[in-house]
């Protein structure tokens, strides 16, 4: 059964096979042409690191262009990283990295690693676990996060591990529910906001713990936070909207077999409003640099926009 994210990498590529040659040559244009010389990718300043490779070799997956000397540049850079001690985010930008090098490419990263090796990095992630569930951000935090918490369910996955007390997990997911719809970040936070909701409904998608309750609460919340723009936005506080937003609201609106519940044609309009005509996406209509995270986000805001009705995996 193929993971959450090999499901996304898939979805978004049909998506992406929609889009106009022209449209999609420039953006791999603009990727290539941010590959540093040690094969990863840096963000808008400081040397290449893992998490912003992730984003590079996600967009080249989708777009089909993740072969070659390309990715094998790639691998030697990340096969630098296998030995250091790394976060939970840039832990699975590194195993995610990896597996798309495997598929896309035919390069096992994790070819030399001792036996076993799943299992301890699986003890490593269990070490974040709190008792309300969830999981923290590092080994000091104290207060379990939902979006973290998702993200150690998507390396479990990734590596082929087994969730431990997979309904601890889904009653820490659902203690972060607000009243008004949608899924705050931390216990102490006092909204929702349209990323930890994301990552929530994902999470409980995993977890098979959706209810009509649930889907009902975040499609209300999600729908409130299209703005003017046509975009959604990160919360409630926030007037103006974002890629990432965007992306990960219209994500999930899909998830629930409801994108019809936003103005498709207005987003369209917001993500093409960011799209820069050398390759690259904006943030928001604030930004004036495009990076290889907010492309990845452009493009698989319009990959969404453009998968094709029929489109299934088996």
């Amino acid at each position: 059964m193929l993971s959450y994210h090999e499901q996304l990498t898939l979805r978004l590529a049909a998506g992406i096979g929609e889009l106009d040659e022209a449209v999609r040559t420039r953006h791999i244009e603009f990727l290539l042409g941010k590959q540093q010389p040690d094969g990863g990718f840096a963000g808008r300043e400081g040397a290449s690191d893992l998490y912003y490779t992730s984003f590079g070799l996600r967009s080249l997956a989708i777009l089909g262009e993740l072969h070659g000397e390309v990715a094998q540049r790639s691998a030697e850079f990340l096969q630098t990283k296998l030995s250091g001690h790394e976060s939970v985010v840039d832990f699975l930008s590194l195993i995610y990295g990896a597996k798309l090098l495997e598929t896309a490419a035919g390069i096992d990263l994790f070819a030399q690693a001792p036996e076993g090796w799943q299992q301890t990095v699986a003890e490593t992630l269990n070490s974040l676990r709190r008792d309300d569930g969830g999981y923290a951000k590092g080994p000091e935090g104290m207060a379990s996060s939902t979006y973290h918490t998702f993200l150690v369910l998507l390396c479990l996955q990734l590596i082929e591990q087994p969730i431990p007390d997979p309904q601890s997990m889904v009653k820490f997911l659902l203690s972060q529910e607000s009243e008004e719809g949608g899924f705050r970040e931390i216990r102490a936070s006092k909204r929702a906001g349209t990323n930890p909701t994301a990552a929530a409904i994902g999470a409980l998608r995993i977890l098979d713990a959706l209810t009509e309750e649930i889907i009902e609460g975040t499609l209300d919340f999600l729908v409130e936070m299209q703005n003017d723009e046509g975009g959604l936005r990160a919360n409630t506080r926030i007037p103006i909207a974002d890629v990432l937003s965007t992306f990960t609201g219209m994500l999930t609106l899909t998830d629930l077999a409801a994108f019809d519940e936003i103005d498709q044609d207005a987003a369209l309009r917001y993500v093409r409003s960011l799209e820069q005509p050398n390759g690259g996406f904006f943030g928001a209509a604030w930004d004036e640099v495009a990076d290889v995270e907010y492309t990845f986000y452009g493009l698989g805001s319009l990959a969404l926009l453009h998968t094709p009705s029929d489109f299934q995996l088996d």
